[in-house]
């Protein structure tokens, strides 16, 4: 777009970062209340803009997983209104000061959380992180500048024009949100030099889009490549509570980052499990399964599964499985495999749970629970504006203090020194 110029954004939104950070609390959750009512209440003219988005995008080809990561309806529009009420009844972190301790010269040293100050925020799909970013940031107190993909262009300008439209009614500098309405991958490169100006990136999307960015920016990004999730059946787990994981896991959303991707099993109950496990995988979706020489007896029109199917994120009802002889196997296949996201033990043994916790080192780690869990809003943060896999600054689903840093106060009372 000829009037479109990336740079006079970042620095509009570095100034507006500054209005920002100055808004209290009850200004912040005013705003997030109100930006909630004005999803909801334009939810029709949402929906419609959706629409035009999911039919581009299946004249363009786009797989079932890209598509219903697209799609929004009236429970959508509903779930991101409550996951952004969810964010306003969460503690605001900023401005209070904790850790405080007395010097032997008489001052006092704290340390003060404060916002990072502008994210960039570049994503495929998922038109709600447009909402659910931007009230992340806001609670943050931040300014945010979001670039969505051209397959939901039209749904995120929609949901845009809720925002801003709360913020003008707010007498609220509008640039602390801003949406990219330039989908051209020139654009893409333009915000990654703007490291004057711009303090942090998040890319969320696919492993292709990360390393793009990863590879391409001036400016600090926080890396999630993909989500290869695995699950690993103990010797003594309850085998009724492994299979309603499993199921759970793999084909309630099985386009999500959290599904599980690789199921590893305990040879001494593997031929207990696999039966139990093919039966539910197949009455629940026909899940297709990559099996490895010793389970694939089990499973109907499997194929044998390759070093590629242990590495694969395959986003779609489709499953790698392996039984090995230890659980030091276990953890070893773990180790080698993972993209350091999510994995999950099932075990009646409390020592082997608490193992497996220590030395599993992803950025969740679960014992008996569905690795659909490990989200934001699940796991208490109210939403989140992606997931960290590597482990600087953040670790893990991002919520309200991952968008924070933290300065040194000093209180003193004359003091100099010698």
């Amino acid at each position: 777009m000829t009037d479109f110029n990336m740079a006079t954004m970042a620095s509009n939104a570095k100034k507006a970062s500054r209005t920002a950070a100055q808004l209290n609390s009850s200004e912040k959750n005013t705003l997030l209340n109100a930006i909630a009512d004005a999803v909801e209440e334009n939810s029709a003219a949402i929906i419609l803009e959706n629409d035009k988005d999911i039919t581009a995008g299946r004249e363009k080809g786009l797989s079932e997983a890209m598509l219903q990561r697209l799609v929004l309806d009236e429970k959508g529009i509903k779930d991101i209104a409550s996951a952004i009420r969810e964010i306003v009844a969460l503690t605001d972190p900023i401005g209070d000061v904790d850790k405080l301790s007395l010097r032997p010269n008489g001052i006092q040293v704290g340390k003060m959380r404060i916002p990072l100050g502008v994210i960039a925020m570049i994503y495929e799909a998922r038109p709600n992180v447009t909402a659910e970013a931007a009230a992340l940031c806001i609670k943050s107190g931040n300014a945010v500048i979001l670039r969505g993909g051209s397959e939901a262009i039209h749904s995120n300008l929609a949901i845009a024009q809720c925002l801003h439209a709360v913020l003008a009614a707010h007498d609220v500098d509008p640039n602390i949100v801003s949406v990219i309405p330039d989908t051209s991958r020139g654009v893409i490169e333009d915000l990654l030099q703007q490291n004057e100006t711009i303090d942090l990136v998040i890319p969320r999307g696919g492993e292709g889009l990360i390393r793009y960015v990863t590879e391409n920016s001036r400016i600090p990004v926080i890396q999630h490549y993909k989500g290869v999730c695995h699950l690993y059946i103990d010797k003594d787990a309850d085998l009724n509570k492994a299979v309603n994981i499993l199921v759970n896991g793999k084909t309630q959303k099985p386009s999500a980052c959290n599904a599980f991707e690789t199921v590893l099993v305990h040879g001494e109950i593997s031929g207990e499990f696999l039966p139990l496990a093919a039966k539910a995988l197949k009455e629940a979706a026909q899940v297709k399964v990559h099996a490895c020489k010793n389970s694939i007896g089990y499973f109907a029109n499997a194929e044998l599964a390759t070093d590629e199917d242990y590495h694969a994120e395959y986003l779609a009802q489709e499953i790698a499985v392996k039984v090995v002889n230890t659980y030091d196997e276990a953890v070893s296949h773990i180790n080698e495999y993972t993209s350091d996201h999510t994995e999950v033990i099932i075990t009646q043994d409390i020592s082997r749970g608490h193992q497996f916790v220590r030395q599993i080192n992803s950025s969740v780690v679960m014992i008996n629970a569905s690795s659909r869990f490990s989200d934001g809003n699940q796991l208490g943060l109210g939403s989140e504006i992606g997931i960290s896999t590597s482990k600087l600054h953040a670790y893990g689903p991002m919520g309200l203090e991952a968008l924070t840093t933290e300065k040194f106060v000093v209180f003193g009372d004359g003091q100099v020194r010698v």
